[in-house]
């Protein structure tokens, strides 16, 4: 019997559902011409204020931007240390080096990948002694689940810090309740296509509930104008959310929380089938998790596993698979601990399954039975550890 091909990101699914809607959206762009700044954007962003509970957003042209922007409007520069989880995609630290501030890598939890609060701690009296000015802490909601805020907030005001929460796997997702863009001083997320909420190129936004920051989001993402119009007052760059972008997202917003509850929906049957032996980021009872990606430790050889379960037709990605303060451009910064053993085991057990709103149950068990197999070979078979 043969099966079709399993995705690991099913975005054609969600295009066949909304295929008549985007088109539509895209065509009222294409007809009004106002392709950049145009009024799907302020349409979007009105939206997304809504759906988060955040009082101000400022679309811009990607996640990584959103990052720059928001640590550029909370007034980190050189001299500045920003704490920063060391298991994470490397854009959150990029994003501070490119300030001139210094990134602090912190270690994460085993049991939900996000920051561990003593390391977040002891990051900031490494930082202290250096002589640097701790700024500010970002905390990654990795893998699609808040970080906890309630952790973070406690730190940051013993240590008079600012939070950003980088929500670029996150939105949609909540934390005791509260929604995701109104958990932090500044939030931002990305739209890349991959992401729970993604468009059909680059963008991003951020949030916030502080009408000065917001207001000198938006000139900062547009060449940095005064609020008078003058140019020249401060230095910007050019980081707009495209017209047709925003309309995309539109159309995609209308179904999110149906997405979301379908994502929960997979989750939940993974965790129920999948062997006790892989684990994946323990949420919260109270929390909202949107599954960006599904993630799990896995025992024993994890390049193994997920060789034998792409050669049975799953895909499979890794997430990460060395943690930022191994890598050739960041290990010269510091960490809170030499060793981080979290962050540095979790790069070495972890791989993701295929996860979107659109895995019927047939596909799930073939991913189900593919991770079986293959855990059960490879425990049979012990080969070298995971380098």
């Amino acid at each position: 019997m043969s099966h079709s091909t399993i995705e690991f990101i099913d975005l054609a699914a969600q295009r066949k559902r909304l295929g008549p809607q985007i088109e539509q959206a895209i065509a009222r762009v294409l007809d009004h011409g106002r392709f950049v700044l145009g009024p799907e954007v302020g349409e979007l962003e009105a939206r997304l204020q809504t759906f988060s509970g955040a009082r101000h957003c400022v679309t811009c042209a990607n996640g990584t931007d959103a990052l720059e922007l928001g640590l550029a409007a909370l007034g980190v520069g050189p001299g500045d240390a920003v704490i920063v989880p060391a298991f994470t995609y490397l854009a959150t630290a990029e994003a501070v080096v490119r300030l001139g501030a210094t990134p602090v890598f912190a270690d994460v939890d085993q049991t939900s990948f996000n920051m561990c609060g003593d390391s977040a701690e002891a990051a900031i009296g490494v930082a202290k002694g250096l002589g640097l000015n701790v700024r500010c802490i970002i905390p990654v909601d990795l893998f699609g689940q808040p970080a906890d805020y309630d952790m973070i907030g406690r730190l940051a005001e013993k240590h008079g810090l600012k939070v950003l929460a980088d929500a670029a796997q996150s939105f949609g997702a909540s934390w005791r309740g509260r929604k995701v863009g109104s958990l932090a001083d500044v939030t931002i997320t990305s739209f890349y296509p991959s992401k729970p909420l993604g468009c059909y190129g680059d963008g991003g936004a951020v949030f916030t509930d502080d009408p000065e920051i917001a207001s000198l989001l938006r000139s900062l993402r547009n060449h940095g104008p005064a609020d008078s119009g003058a140019i020249g007052e401060r230095i910007g760059r050019n980081s707009r959310l495209d017209t047709i972008q925003a309309a995309i997202l539109l159309e995609k917003l209308s179904i999110f929380e149906s997405e979301i509850e379908a994502r929960n929906t997979v989750a939940r049957r993974y965790a129920e089938r999948l062997p006790r032996s892989v684990v994946a980021p323990t949420v919260h009872q109270e929390n909202l998790s949107v599954w960006a990606q599904y993630t799990l430790k896995v025992p024993g050889d994890r390049n193994a596993i997920a060789a034998a379960c792409r050669a049975s037709g799953t895909p499979i990605a890794v997430h990460y698979t060395a943690p930022l303060h191994w890598l050739p451009t960041y290990k010269r910064f510091p960490t809170a601990t030499p060793r981080l053993a979290g962050a540095e085991q979790l790069s070495t057990c972890v791989m993701s399954l295929p996860m979107h709103g659109y895995l019927d149950e047939a596909t799930q068990d073939r991913v189900i039975d593919a991770v079986r197999r293959a855990v059960d070979s490879c425990a049979q078979s012990p080969s070298k550890a995971n380098a």
